[in-house]
């Protein structure tokens, strides 16, 4: 069986350690640099023939340029005779251009799974993507993870009236995710119609669901320059509700978003660290982060010992960092040393079920 080499590359080296750290693996060696007309240069500095290869890089950033050095270290590594090469791309860039919305207008996502084929990815795992259709842009292997497990617990530590809480939709596209974490919760939820006709630019906001009264928690998959889900919280305590907060799985925070924030009636603007987020909680005392690292790396630990992906989505059996850690805990994780797959004393006491046993699950439920 092959080892795994995981890799980082530039825009995210700290999720891409707590990751290996996860997995009691070592980062792979590899020299990035740029020549003096700006092309990237990738250099592979160990071995990966024959090997089971995972490149970590999320779409944010500077992200022409990190998508450009993805390419290359896919490409470097499968000219290099990997046995397989899986791209970890926690938040996938160019999500939101998933179709023609207005005339010559490009489908970008489509563009950039056709380039990570053709530098030689056989697989694909990100998470929440904007579009869940752009699996389909792809003629390789996708796996599309889900934060929501994560986002359940926080919810269930943080906040003391989660019981009282209303999961509220800033759109009208957002409302099978919604409804999806108020059924978990046993809780209501509403959405927000709204009404845009320019870029980032909202001009009319419609409350459908009652929130009088009521802890109301926003759900989206992403925010960039945060106009809709601040405009959203103002009607939200206009309506009624006690409290307002924010639990998006990619936080962009680009242009006014701080401020934006800053300026609203949020009691915390909680995200995922797909993207890194340590210079905006500086900036910005109400974002919180919720540490996926341990997501990313059951899915790659599973990827590569042939174990069901999917059995995550149902079975938020991880225990999960809630904040951003130095030391990630890696209680319960496996690991991998170089010539063997190792569990630790807490996984040999309550292993993970099998393929097998998953199976037989699923067909007592169907019988």
């Amino acid at each position: 069986m092959p080892n795994i080499v995981l890799f980082s590359g530039s825009s995210h080296h700290d999720l891409s350690q707590k990751v290996a750290d996860r997995l009691g693996l070592e980062l792979g060696k590899v020299i990035t640099k740029k020549f003096s007309n700006q092309e990237t240069c990738v250099e592979i500095g160990e071995s990966v023939r024959g090997e089971d290869v995972y490149i970590v890089q999320s779409g944010c950033g500077e992200i022409n340029d990190n998508l450009m050095e993805l390419l290359i270290m896919i490409n470097a590594c499968k000219i290099a005779s990997s046995s397989r090469v899986t791209a970890v791309i926690p938040c996938f860039p160019y999500a939101r251009q998933d179709k023609k919305d207005k005339s010559r207008a490009p489908i970008s996502a489509k563009l950039v799974a056709n380039m990570l084929s053709v530098a030689g990815a056989d697989h694909i795992i990100t998470m929440d993507l904007h579009a869940s259709q752009i699996q389909g842009f792809f003629d390789i292997a996708v796996d599309n993870l889900y934060a929501e497990p994560a986002v359940l617990q926080w919810i269930r530590e943080n906040i003391p009236e989660w019981k009282n809480c209303i999961i509220v939709s800033p759109d009208a596209g957002g409302a099978k995710r919604v409804t999806s974490i108020a059924d978990r919760l046993n809780v209501d939820f509403a959405l927000i119609h709204k009404e845009r006709k320019k870029a980032n630019e909202v001009d009319r906001m419609v409350l459908v669901g009652d929130v009088k009264d009521r802890v109301a928690i926003l759900v989206d998959d992403m925010a960039d320059t945060c106009g809709t889900i601040c405009h959203a919280a103002d009607k939200l305590i206009d309506a009624g509700a006690v409290k307002v907060y924010a639990i998006l799985t990619h936080g962009i925070f680009s242009g006014p978003a701080i401020s934006r924030i800053n300026n609203a009636p949020f009691e915390a603007v909680v995200v995922t660290n797909t993207i890194p987020q340590e210079e905006k909680m500086k900036a910005c005392p109400k974002i919180q982060v919720i540490d996926i690292s341990m997501i990313l790396a059951e899915a790659i630990r599973r990827t590569h010992n042939g174990e069901s992906v999917s059995y995550l989505f149902s079975h938020p059996i991880l225990r999960l960092s809630a904040t951003m850690s130095d030391k990630p805990d890696i209680s319960e994780v496996t690991s991998f040393d170089k010539t063997k797959l190792k569990k630790t004393e807490t996984q040999e006491k309550n292993p993970l079920p099998s393929k097998e046993t998953i199976e037989q699950e699923k067909a007592a439920a169907t019988s």
